[in-house]
C-alpha cells in the first residue's frame, strides 16, 4: 500500500503531470454539471406524466440511461419522456463510452505509464558514480564490449537519446541513461568528468560532436572515437578524442595478416610484453605428418605450440596431436626464437598468384595495402563501379563475386588465399561456401560483422574468420589499462590473471587447470622475469601473474572456477 501515495507523490510532482490531471477533472465536472441537470430534467417530465419519483431515483435513471445499461424498471409514458430519454442515451454514449475513457488514457494513464517508462531509462546518475564508461551508441562492437566489462567488473552505462530505445534495451537488462547526446548537461549528469572513458562508436560527424560536447565539461576524461574516413582522424583529435581507432583497417590488417603468402615463415599476430605469439602453417614444411611430440620445436627452436588451427576451429595441442598439411600452428616464444623458427622450417612456394578479395569497402582496401606492405599483390572483386579507385583501376575486377566468370578473371582458381570482406555476414557465408567449393584446398579469411555468425563462418569452410565486433571491442578493452588481454585470434585471447588463491602453492599437475578449463598455462611472472613454459611440477607462486590462452567460453569457465 506505501507504494501508491508514493508513485502519487513522483506523479504529481511534474508539472505536466498535475495539468494532466486537471483536465481529467474538468470533463468529470462537466459531467457531473450534465449528470445533475438531466435529472433535474428527468423530474419535470415526471410531474408533468403525473408520476413521483425522489431525487435518488433521478440520478439512478440517468446514469442508467447515460451508460446504455437501461433496466426499464422507469420509464416515460409520453412522446417529450421518450425523446428526452434519447437525448440521455445518446449524450451518455459519446461522453461515457467515448470521452470519458478517452480522456482517462490521454490525460491520467498515458502520462502516467510514460512517466513509469521515464524512470526505467532514468536521465542521470548517482553523484557519487566515479570509474564507469560512458557508451554513446549501441551496435555490434558495443554489445560485445559490454560482455567483456561485465566480465571484467568494469561499469558502465548506455547513453541514449530516443526514449523508446532505451526502454528496449533496459528491458534486455542494459544499464540505460537518456539524454541528448549533444548536450553538455547531459554529460554532467552522468558524471563523465568522473567518467574511466568516454567511447563513441557512432559515425565520424556525431563522434566529432560528442568529443567536442564531453570536452566542455572535461579536460582530463579519456575520450576514445570510432572513425570511419581516414581525413576525420585529425578532426576527431582536434575535437578532443584522446584515441582515434580506424576499425576497418585495423580489421582489413588482421585478416590479411591471416594470409598465406605462399612461405611457411611464421608470422607474429600478437605480443605480449616479451612474449610473441605466432601462427605459421605445416604445409611445405618437415612437421607434416608428425606429432607434436616428434616435432620437438620446443628442442629445436624454443617455441612452444599452443594450439592448431584445423579448417577454422582451435584445438589446444597435446603430444599426440597430428600435424597435416593443413594445419596451422599457434606459437608463443621470445622473438629470438620466432626467428630461428623461421630460419629452420622457412620455405618459398612457386605460387606468386595475387589474393582474391571480394568486397572492395574500407575492410577490403585496407587489406590490400596491407598485402602490398608484406609484398603481396591483390585483386579485388567490387560489384559497385563508384568503389573502384581510379589510381588503382588495374587491381579491380568490376563484377558480382556470386559469378564463376567474374571470379575466374580475379584469378580464383590459381590464387592461394582468398579473403571475403563485405559488410554482409548472409553475402559472407554464401560466398565462403561458394568458394569452398570451387576451391576445397585455398584458405579462405572471412569477416563477420556479428559475433553470432563466426561459427556459421567456420561451418561454411572459413579457415580463419575475424570478427567486427569482437576486434573493436578487444580494442577499447585494452584502452581500459588491460594491457592483460590479447586477442590473437577470433574467439582466442591470451589473458592475464593475478594467481587466484585457490591455485596458489598447486603445481599445475595438481592444478589440473586445462582439464577444468579448457586454458593452457602458457607462463607465469614474477616481478620483471616471466617463466616460460612452467615445469609442470613446481608449485605456482602465489605471488605470480598467470599468463594463459583459451577460447572465450574456456575464458569465462576459468573466472567461474577461480572467481578473483
Amino acid at each position: 500500500m506505501k507504494l501508491i501515495p508514493t508513485q502519487l507523490y513522483y506523479f504529481l510532482r511534474h508539472r505536466p503531470s498535475r495539468l494532466s490531471v486537471l483536465n481529467l477533472l474538468r470533463f468529470l465536472l462537466l459531467l457531473t454539471a450534465l449528470v445533475t441537470v438531466y435529472s433535474v430534467i428527468f423530474h419535470y417530465i415526471m410531474d408533468y406524466e403525473g408520476q413521483s419519483h425522489s431525487w435518488v431515483t433521478g440520478f439512478y435513471w440517468t446514469l442508467t440511461v447515460m451508460s446504455t445499461l437501461g433496466f426499464g424498471d422507469i420509464t416515460f409514458e409520453s412522446d417529450l419522456g421518450r425523446i428526452f430519454s434519447s437525448i440521455v442515451l445518446l449524450s451518455g454514449v459519446i461522453f461515457l463510452l467515448i470521452l470519458l475513457p478517452f480522456t482517462f488514457i490521454e490525460f491520467f494513464y498515458a502520462p502516467w505509464t510514460r512517466l513509469q517508462n521515464e524512470k526505467r531509462a532514468p536521465t542521470s546518475l548517482p553523484p557519487n558514480t566515479r570509474g564507469h564508461v560512458i557508451l554513446t551508441s549501441f551496435d555490434p562492437v558495443t554489445s560485445n564490449l559490454i560482455k567483456k566489462l561485465e566480465q571484467y567488473h568494469y561499469s558502465y552505462v548506455l547513453l541514449i537519446s530516443d526514449l523508446e530505445e532505451a526502454l528496449r534495451l533496459h528491458d534486455l537488462g542494459y544499464r540505460v541513461v537518456r539524454g541528448n547526446l549533444d548536450s553538455p548537461d547531459t554529460y554532467r549528469r552522468i558524471m563523465a568528468e568522473r567518467a574511466r572513458l568516454v567511447a563513441t562508436t557512432a559515425n565520424d560527424m556525431l563522434n566529432t560532436n560528442i568529443a567536442f560536447t564531453v570536452r566542455e565539461i572535461s579536460e582530463s576524461v579519456p575520450i576514445m572515437a570510432t572513425a570511419n574516413f581516414r581525413a576525420s582522424v585529425d578532426i576527431l583529435e582536434l575535437a578532443g578524442s584522446n584515441y582515434v581507432l580506424q576499425l576497418g583497417e585495423m580489421l582489413g590488417q588482421a585478416l590479411a595478416r591471416r594470409v598465406s603468402g605462399g612461405d611457411t615463415l611464421a608470422h607474429v599476430i600478437g605480443r605480449f610484453d616479451e612474449l610473441l605469439f605466432a601462427e605459421a602453417p605445416v604445409g611445405n614444411t618437415p612437421l607434416a605428418g608428425k606429432t607434436v611430440r616428434e616435432s620437438a620445436l620446443r628442442q629445436q627452436a624454443g617455441v612452444t605450440i599452443l594450439g592448431v588451427w584445423e579448417r577454422g576451429k582451435f584445438e589446444n595441442a597435446r603430444p599426440d596431436t597430428l600435424l597435416s598439411a593443413g594445419t596451422v600452428l599457434v606459437l608463443v616464444g621470445r622473438e629470438a626464437d620466432i626467428q630461428r623458427y623461421n630460419r629452420l622450417y622457412y620455405h618459398n612456394s612457386t605460387n606468386k598468384e595475387p589474393v582474391v578479395i571480394i568486397g572492395g569497402g574500407r575492410v577490403g582496401r585496407a587489406a590490400g595495402r596491407a598485402l602490398l606492405a608484406r609484398g603481396l599483390e591483390y585483386r579485388i572483386v567490387e560489384r559497385v563501379p563508384e568503389r573502384i579507385r581510379a589510381d588503382n583501376k588495374e587491381r579491380y575486377v568490376l563484377g558480382d563475386a556470386a559469378e564463376l566468370s567474374v571470379l575466374q578473371k580475379a584469378g580464383v582458381l590459381e590464387t592461394g588465399s582468398i579473403i571475403i570482406s563485405t559488410h554482409d555476414d548472409d553475402t559472407n557465408i554464401y560466398l565462403t561456401i561458394y568458394c569452398r567449393r570451387l576451391r576445397p584446398n585455398v584458405r579462405i579469411v572471412s569477416r563477420a560483422t556479428l559475433e553470432r555468425n563466426v561459427a556459421t563462418l567456420h561451418r561454411a569452410g572459413a579457415d580463419f574468420v575475424m570478427s567486427y565486433a569482437s576486434m573493436g571491442a578487444n580494442a577499447i578493452l585494452t584502452l581500459l589499462d588491460r594491457s592483460d588481454v590479447l586477442m590473437v585470434a577470433e574467439g582466442l585471447d591470451v589473458f592475464r590473471v593475478p594467481t587466484p588463491a585457490l591455485l596458489a602453492g598447486l603445481t599445475l599437475v595438481e592444478a589440473n587447470i586445462r582439464a577444468k578449463t579448457d586454458c593452457t598455462v602458457v607462463a607465469w611472472q614474477t616481478g620483471n622475469q616471466i617463466t616460460l613454459n612452467p615445469d609442470p611440477h613446481v608449485p605456482i607462486p602465489a605471488e605470480a601473474e598467470l599468463i594463459l590462452i583459451g577460447t572465450v567460453a574456456a575464458e569465462h569457465k576459468f573466472f567461474a572456477c577461480y572467481e578473483r
